[in-house]
């Protein structure tokens, strides 16, 4: 059986690499006759093999891919990176450029899912099904996964080569097809068909029909970057109502439904057969990574690094549920080494309410408390009481026992906040106030004066702030710690419900002047327990919704793209020191791999984005 190679894969755009068989050159004489042809028109398991295939980018790059994150979450408003310290993903280069391969991975494994999917599409007719409903079903799988194969790559890169078909021969100088032209000629319409074909069953990694109308949604709508008419957004705003109608008659017809709290859609119990989530990738541990270990550590990305304060410990032993306090493996969420996301102050500031109440999925979606872990205790050493600015009521006598609180963020709206900003300094534990760890322009506090002695220090609270757990899980897998391996992890949420009513409110601002936006944007609010908004909704209100609901869900850059927010005017305006950073014309794509650009001709000049 011929495989390409990567190389190959990505000049020719795209062909399958078949897992399961042996690897030769594309001239190797092939005795057998055995072919992909053959495979397929064996049986309905033969198409099925091939089928399987077009997942196989999806774990490589995308939601299986710890980096994905950066790619999907980092250089937007909502995140900065951990202590505000220079980060090239978070800081668009920091004045000089990306890592030059950044995006070799992405762009290799989509390709090469784009290239199983082309193969998938092109022998469904071969394969035995007995009737063309069954066909149908089973090859709107890769029609619905090359969407997403290309959608990411337009979102990451902009215009990029479409191709649609399987092909043989090497191009060394491949045309670029502009986005919108992508959007018409391949997403839309392959979603379009999965739309119609996949099954209404709930499935995991596998898609059905409410994940193919999601994405539809979702494509319609991201299409208005590219085109200045908006002719998709009246489709997105039909199929969006469609998606509602259902959600409030309980699913019945496609099976869309949201839990009636917030708290509940990330319960590790609603994980696997999660209601509200529209489409779902698992996590299966010796699966085709290479790098098994970093499957299912989203949640890492997102820690602080809470055990700064010697009052918490990072044993290395596997998380699990609830507090544990008396078990000596008892690992605390949080208690790693610290992830590279630290929330911005806009992104907290959005969940302070009118009425000065903070919205209930802020504590709901970040860890804001944190006990000791130490089984001997803890007690204040005097250098620590200079470090962290203790009043004398705390002495080298002061204890933190094991299981007592140890740290804690406060921020305007915590109850009790305005005594806890009179007395911080007091408090046995170590208290963390919102305003030590930012600054009022929106940048991180990086420098700090002591009031006992006045003397301007290094930030020592910036290493304590909100973590957000949406990504947490028990059923976790560490690699080399005591083997632990578990045949399923949790899954990860690729879109959820609600989106739908928020892809309604926005695509009403475009086609109706946004009559009925806040509607839809209250819908997800009072599900959430919030106080309702009023007036007339704009596109930044969605966006302040978007980012209260979805935040750390893989949309954000994307939402600014669409939006027009993703200019160096607007970071400037929420995080100065990311804005800063940003080359308007440039940094709104990412950077095509110099292993990818050196195989073209003219050295891949032609085909590098601007300014890179």
């Amino acid at each position: 059986m011929k495989r390409y190679t990567m190389k190959k894969m990505l000049l020719t755009t795209g062909l399958i690499v078949m897992t399961g068989f042996s690897s030769c050159s594309l001239d190797e004489y092939n005795p057998s006759g055995y072919t992909f042809e053959t495979l397929a028109g064996s049986s309905v398991a033969g198409y099925q093999s091939i089928l399987n295939n077009v997942y196989f980018g999806m774990e490589r790059a995308m939601y299986g891919y710890n980096q994905w994150l950066l790619f999907t979450e980092a250089g937007t408003d909502l995140w900065v990176a951990q202590k505000g310290v220079a980060n090239a993903y978070f800081n668009y280069g920091v004045g000089s450029d990306y890592p030059n391969n950044m995006m070799a991975g992405v762009l290799n494994a989509s390709y090469d899912g784009i290239g199983s999917c082309n193969f998938a599409i092109k022998l469904a007719p071969k394969a035995p099904f007995q009737t063309e409903e069954e066909r149908n079903a089973k090859v709107a799988e890769a029609h619905f996964m090359r969407a997403m194969y290309y959608y990411h790559l337009i979102e990451q890169f902009g215009g990029i080569t479409l191709q649609m078909a399987p092909v043989e021969d090497v191009d060394l100088h491949p045309a670029k097809n502009a986005p919108l032209d992508i959007y018409t000629q391949c997403i839309i319409p392959d979603l379009e068909f999965a739309v119609e074909w996949l099954p209404v069953e709930e499935r995991t990694t596998r898609p059905s029909k409410k994940s193919a109308m999601g994405f539809l949604a979702r494509a319609y709508l991201q299409s208005v970057a590219y085109d200045p008419s908006k002719a998709y957004a009246p489709q997105a705003l039909e199929l969006a109502k469609r998606m509602i109608i259902d959600c409030e008659g309980g699913g019945s017809a496609y099976g869309i439904k949201m839990y009636p709290t917030y708290e509940e859609v990330f319960d590790e119990t609603n994980n696997y057969t999660n209601e509200e989530a529209l489409w779902k990738h698992r996590y299966v541990v010796g699966g085709v990574s290479n790098n098994g270990w970093v499957m299912n550590t989203n949640n890492e990305q997102f820690y602080c690094p809470v055990n700064s304060f010697s009052a918490l410990k990072f044993n290395n032993k596997p998380y699990t549920i609830g507090p544990n306090v008396g078990k000596t493996d008892y690992e605390i969420w949080g208690g790693r080494s610290g992830g590279s996301f630290m929330p911005s102050k806009y992104l907290l500031d959005l969940y302070l309410q009118e009425d000065g109440t903070l919205d209930p999925r802020y504590h709901q979606s970040f860890q804001t408390e944190w006990n000791a872990n130490k089984e001997a205790g803890f007690k204040w050493s005097d250098t620590q009481l200079r470090t962290y600015d203790r009043t004398e009521d705390v002495t080298n006598l002061t204890e933190i026992a094991f299981g007592e609180l140890a740290v804690k963020f406060f921020m305007p709206g915590d109850v009790g906040y305005a005594d806890f900003a009179a007395s911080k300094r007091t408090l046995t534990y170590l208290g963390v106030d919102y305003a030590d760890v930012y600054e009022p322009n929106g940048d991180v506090r990086t420098e700090y004066q002591r009031v006992v002695d006045g003397e301007q220090v290094v930030n020592p609270f910036f290493s304590f702030y909100p973590s957000l757990t949406k990504h947490n899980s028990s059923n976790y897998y560490i690699n080399n710690v005591d083997k632990k391996r578990f045949g399923n992890l949790n899954a990860t949420f690729m879109m959820r419900t609600p989106e739908a009513y928020l892809i309604a409110a926005e695509a009403d601002i475009y086609v109706n002047g946004g009559g009925n936006a806040m509607t839809y944007i209250n819908a997800v609010r009072t599900r959430a327990g919030a106080k309702p908004l009023s007036g007339a909704a704009t596109v930044q209100t969605v966006l302040d919704e978007r980012a209260r609901e979805l935040c750390g869900e893989y949309v954000r850059f994307y939402d600014l793209k669409r939006t027009g927010k993703l200019t160096g005017e607007y970071l400037k305006s929420k995080i100065p020191l990311v804005g800063s950073y940003f080359v308007d014309g440039k940094h709104e794509v990412r950077p095509f791999p110099a292993n990818f650009l050196e195989n073209l001709q003219e050295g891949g000049i032609y085909y590098q984005n601007n300014g890179y």
